[in-house]
């Protein structure tokens, strides 16, 4: 059998982890729930639920990836000594990635849609919000042109995790990383000197005790949730990439770099979207038509609107490709470790799979829309996060964090062994009543009232 692959530089590892974590939710959910809790009130509570659960699952996962030198299942086969009672579980919830990637192609096939449409001019002749609006209805309406759009992504994904562990995704994600980077910088730079970016910032960042108490357990729980899934932890895609690197530095300091690198990005985020909405009088609440019906209402407006609008877009498409690929890469390294299968066919394999399951989604918007599975205004894209978000993402942190704190199954100290392996900080030793029995029922708290707020409403 051939070499497994590692990463070439620690930089890399950064950069695709930050990648993997930063996507749509950073971009878009985040600075709306931000403002809708109480600004910078629920920053904190999010920053506290983070310490308490986001950084120890990640170093948790990225340990047993580490020292399993595999995929998830593969980790955990080795790690457990093939123990069937983990690895069956673990087999189920990794099913995860698969889902994921069956809806989060068809939004991110939408964003490359409007980065050409703007680079084109074609929003640009919308005359008005509502010709705005329905040229996005028409888009998604239209079930060749939303499969072919949810297509383009899954091919250039696809072609970059194809070509090689270092030479496709390291190289090509450090780019788009770099790229993403600037973006946001040139984007905040441009949305906090015009004018009513103040009362935006006010609204987003300065803390509001009205708004933070009007529901408290409901923003306790926002904060929560926005903390769990903010890392997409538990279906493995953080554990591949622990297995491409060396020992030579601690995972805490990792982590903790990678989560204060994703929650940077999701803080300015907002600091580009909410200026923009209060300059232009635009409800930030609209949910999913702000980015394109909202937002493309501003741009059309603007001075050189057309390629403030491209670029917007070009930076929510690198996104939502870096986590594409990051999750390809998950499941292209199962293949590759667990069946032998060489990188270029994998990458074939996966994303021939991943086109054809992604079609239930693209046309739940069109041919298949009075489908409404989780009630009505619901559709295909809405189960299948459900499934992901509020299933098996939790189930399989939990699975992880038992599998990591008790001698059933890695063990505590076998885990802390491999987190401290290396330069930096350590991880703390006598914690272990907190990881053992508070981090799960904290995730279990996740889980509950995801179901909740679900059924409740």
């Amino acid at each position: 059998m051939a070499k497994r692959e590692t990463l070439g530089s620690r930089l890399g590892f950064i950069l695709l982890s930050v990648g993997c974590a930063v996507g749509l939710g950073n971009v878009w959910r985040f600075p709306f729930i931000t403002g809708k809790y109480g600004g910078g009130m629920f920053v904190l509570l999010y920053l506290t639920f983070l310490v308490l659960f986001g950084f120890p699952l990640l170093v948790m996962e990225l340990s047993v990836g580490r020292a399993g030198r595999a995929n998830l299942i593969g980790s955990i086969h080795r790690l457990s000594g093939g123990n069937r009672w983990w690895v069956t579980p673990i087999k189920f919830i990794f099913i995860g990635n698969l889902l994921l990637m069956m809806y989060y192609t068809t939004i991110t096939g939408w964003l490359i849609a409007y980065t050409g449409y703007y680079a084109d001019g074609t929003v640009m002749n919308c005359a008005s919000p509502d010709a705005i609006g329905r040229f996005f209805q028409h888009m998604i309406a239209d079930p060749l042109r939303s499969s072919l759009y949810m297509l383009a992504g899954v091919v250039i994904t696809a072609a970059v995790c194809g070509a090689g562990l270092r030479r496709g995704v390291e190289k090509v994600v450090k780019v788009m990383m770099v790229m993403l980077f600037m973006l946001i910088a040139v984007l905040a730079v441009k949305a906090v000197t015009m004018p009513g970016a103040a009362a935006g910032l006010s609204f987003y960042l300065f803390p509001n005790w009205e708004r933070f108490s009007q529901n408290i357990a409901e923003t306790v729980f926002a904060a929560m949730g926005q903390a769990f899934f903010t890392l997409s932890i538990g279906i493995g895609s953080m554990a591949v990439f622990g297995s491409y690197i060396s020992r030579d530095q601690a995972m805490s300091g990792e982590s903790a770099t990678i989560i204060a690198i994703d929650t940077a990005i999701a803080l300015l985020a907002g600091v580009i979207i909410f200026p923009i909405c209060f300059s232009f009088g635009v409800d930030v609440n609209s949910g999913p038509g702000l980015i394109f019906i909202s937002l493309p209402n501003i741009f059309n407006t603007m001075p050189a609107g057309r390629w403030w609008g491209a670029l917007f877009f070009v930076f929510l498409s690198l996104a939502a490709l870096t986590t594409t690929i990051a999750v390809f890469e998950n499941m292209i390294a199962y293949l590759i470790d667990e069946w032998g299968i060489r990188r270029p066919f994998a990458a074939a394999v996966t994303g021939t799979a991943v086109a054809l399951l992604s079609l239930p989604c693209v046309l739940g918007f069109n041919l298949w829309k009075s489908f409404q599975p989780l009630g009505a205004g619901t559709g295909i894209l809405d189960l299948e996060d459900f499934i992901v978000s509020q299933n098996l993402l939790p189930i399989g942190a939990l699975l992880i964090a038992v599998f990591c704190s008790f001698s059933f199954g890695w063990g505590w100290n076998r885990f802390l062994s491999e987190a401290n392996a290396g330069r930096g900080w350590r991880f703390p030793v006598g914690l272990a009543w907190y990881f053992r029995w508070i981090l799960p029922l904290l995730i279990l708290a996740v889980f509950i009232l995801g179901y909740y707020q679900l059924f409740a409403r």
